[in-house]
């Protein structure tokens, strides 16, 4: 990790726990270092007083400044603190902060903007062995007012880990808040560090931020960069406010005679909207996010357009992670602060879209493969232990993969072709890459599962009775008159299920179905509904089945019935032997030919019949060869998340990086609430962005067992 001050001081902070050692996210300072590389110091309880003292392996801690040690020590609990600081930019703008700069806080489930007034010593200052803690002393914005008047609203103190974002600065006198200064105060658990001259803060000339200003020379410098739809742009409103989010759309709103842009907002604003403007809608997004302003007042956003930093490498991701922890799936109340966002979820490197969005929609929300990973024998070193810290730990704990970690993980499977960093012909070496990986979600699956994870096949899957075979995914195969003009995933999978003479030999702990394609570019249907829940209970053999009429045990299948306009088309038929007789006594039906059912020995006849559900938790669209995904996230029916690991780029190929961004898409949960008839007959192109998307460019679905 990169820091901005040298790391001279002797303060550490553990991050891997032994058998008999100290917690993760303890701070504490070595005062000497024994041969065998272990530290020799004390460690720092609550008010910073030394709690103990002790050994802990080297390898084991994180070197801190003791600026930096101050600031953790006031986050509780200690497991905030290693999360902080896995937030490597976040955490360097903190510790560099000014007086009168602007951050965002989340402060009671909401986000508020505040300004920086002065950094607060808490502890005991004249007792020996304290280390003093530091927290920020801030003061609410009155949005609704000027940003520079005296209506502000002074909150309590806060911690480092309470700062969720800080506001870019252009200028290059601010001088960071240290409390290097004794102060001379005699208050023995708070003082504040008050005695910092005037500075030049991000904030402290209105006149150089009001949207109907020239501007400062940094913001015109990035005039000549081209905004569009997708790009990400701020707005500096006329209170001096910066504000940031994505472009959704362009174009000359009724009652307007110039180009105005429509943004989603990263946070809520109480004077946005859900994507209207006035009566009419441009895109839809969540409640108080939707600014609409001229196009000439958006600019690049300077967070990532400034010298095009290279972003910076999570500190010492390795020893940030407890081999033998399994991290959950962030908590559904947690997902819009955590996950959502630029710079969220994996990063896209080269051509690799297929594996990010695979790994971000298998690992995400869902737990059905975590148990595999105690069943490696890799080395501290193998691919399954980097699989499981680097990326599955790291995304749900600091909500962010980096390419690197990425890269290091193509490397363990085998690509050769990137073990270099030469930068000297990136077409040539992903055509290499193309030819030695795969570069489809199915076989990365298939290689994730098997070689990776060790895992047995997922389906076991009978055909024409023989005896079943093993899978990793399904692939769908059907006719297309076969099925309606828009299907469901549960339409397509019974059909294809029944028409093959397949069944499933037992119920998966996960399903992985693919849709019907001719090849990546060619859709055999023009939409497929993702069907939110899936009924397997009429295509797994040697399961009781209820009659399709009058609901008693199943003995007998027709295929031939599938399709009857007068019985529901489309839907698997079975009968008991009584409406078996009674429906094939019909003219149309004479010639069919049933097949009797595999039924449980002594299953009582009159005894219900259980069915079988399974959960679709993600769903993986392709358009054009780029792969994104789309994430349930919890229980909720509007808890949807949308990733593109490469939704945007940084500067050029050769000195770039790509953005990656998860986005909260509740309209997708709206949309997939309504009737398989209510959705099958939707106009498309009313609906929105992503709802097409999710619609149109369907190419793979997973579910996973809800018992």
């Amino acid at each position: 990790m990169e820091l901005n001050e040298e790391q001279q001081d002797p303060y550490f902070i553990v991050v891997r726990r032994s058998k008999k050692g100290l917690s993760r996210g303890t701070v504490g300072r070595g005062d000497a270092e024994t041969a065998e590389g272990a530290l020799v110091g004390m460690v720092y309880g609550g008010g910073g007083s030394a709690r103990s003292s002790g050994t802990v392996k080297k390898q084991d801690t994180y070197p801190l400044t003791r600026h930096q040690a101050q600031l953790l020590l006031y986050v509780s609990p200690a497991s905030r603190r290693l999360e902080l600081l896995c937030n490597v930019q976040l955490f360097n703008a903190i510790c560099a902060l000014a007086q009168d700069d602007l951050v965002v806080i989340k402060h009671k489930k909401d986000f508020k903007s505040c300004l920086v007034k002065n950094l607060i010593q808490i502890g005991k200052k004249d007792k020996p062995g304290v280390l003093q803690m530091l927290g920020f002393e801030l003061e609410l914005v009155d949005t609704e007012h000027d940003i520079l008047s005296k209506k502000t609203i002074p909150l309590r103190i806060f911690s480092a880990a309470d700062i969720v974002q800080v506001a870019p600065s252009h200028l290059n006198t601010r001088q960071p808040l240290r409390d290097g200064i004794d102060l001379g105060l005699k208050r023995k658990t708070v003082s504040r560090i008050n005695s910092m001259p005037a500075l030049k803060s991000r904030i402290a000339k209105k006149e150089s931020i009001l949207l109907n200003t020239n501007g400062s020379d940094s913001i015109q410098a990035l005039s000549h960069y081209s905004l569009e739809v997708g790009s990400m742009a701020e707005v500096i409103s006329l209170n001096g406010l910066t504000v940031y989010g994505v472009i959704r759309w362009i174009g000359v709103p009724e009652g307007k005679k110039n180009c105005w842009a429509g943004l989603e907002l990263d946070n809520e604003a109480t004077t946005c909207s859900d994507g209207k403007f006035g009566t009419k809608r441009y895109f839809t997004c969540e409640g108080n996010k939707a600014l609409f302003v001229p196009l000439n007042n958006c600019k690049p956003d300077s967070r990532f357009l400034h010298e095009i930093p290279k972003p910076l490498e999570p500190p010492s991701v390795t020893l940030l992670e407890d081999l033998n922890e399994d991290v959950p799936p962030v908590p559904e109340q947690d997902v819009m602060s955590h996950l959502v966002g630029r710079m969220r979820g994996i990063q896209g490197h080269f051509n690799s879209c297929y594996l990010d969005a695979t790994l971000f929609s298998l690992f995400t929300s869902s737990i059905a493969f975590n148990r595999m990973f105690n069943r490696s024998a890799d080395s501290e070193e193998g691919i399954s232990h980097i699989l499981r810290r680097d990326i599955v730990n790291h995304l749900r704990r600091s909500g962010f993969v980096p390419a690197e970690s990425v890269m290091k993980f193509r490397k363990q499977l085998g690509c050769k072709s990137f073990a270099t960093e030469e930068k000297a012909n990136v077409n040539l070496i992903s055509k290499i890459f193309l030819l030695l990986f795969p570069s489809d979600p199915e076989e990365f699956i298939t290689l994730l599962l098997k070689h990776v994870l060790h895992m047995e096949p997922l389906l076991k899957i009978r055909s024409h009775g023989d005896l079943p075979q093993d899978a990793y995914t399904h692939q769908i195969i059907v006719e297309k008159n076969q099925v309606r003009a828009v299907p469901s995933v549960q339409q397509l999978l019974e059909m294809s299920f029944i028409s093959s003479d397949l069944k499933l030999e037992e119920i998966p702990s996960c399903l992985i179905v693919q849709m019907p394609r001719f090849g990546k570019k060619f859709k055999m249907f023009p939409k497929i509904i993702p069907s939110t829940e899936l009924d397997i209970s009429d295509i797994l053999h040697c399961s009781p089945r209820e009659c399709f009429l009058c609901g008693h045990l199943a003995e007998y299948e027709c295929v031939q019935c599938l399709m009857d306009h007068k019985l529901q088309p489309g839907k698997i038929k079975q009968y008991c032997s009584t409406c078996n007789t009674q429906v094939h006594t019909h003219p149309s039906r004479k010639e069919h030919t049933t097949h009797k059912l595999t039924v449980p020995d002594h299953f009582p006849e009159d005894a219900p019949v259980q069915r079988h559900q399974m959960q679709l938790f993600a769903v993986l669209c392709i358009n054009t060869s780029h792969y994104v995904s789309f994430v349930k996230y919890g229980p909720n029916p509007r808890s949807w998340i949308f990733f593109d690991s490469m939704a945007d780029r940084c500067g050029d190929d050769n000195n770039g990086y790509n953005v990656p961004v998860v986005r909260s898409c509740p309209e997708v949960g709206d949309f997939l609430s309504q009737s398989e008839e209510g959705m099958s007959t939707a106009d498309v192109s009313q609906c929105s962005e992503l709802v097409r998307r999710l619609l149109c460019d369907s190419y793979m679905c997973l579910y996973q067992r809800t018992e």
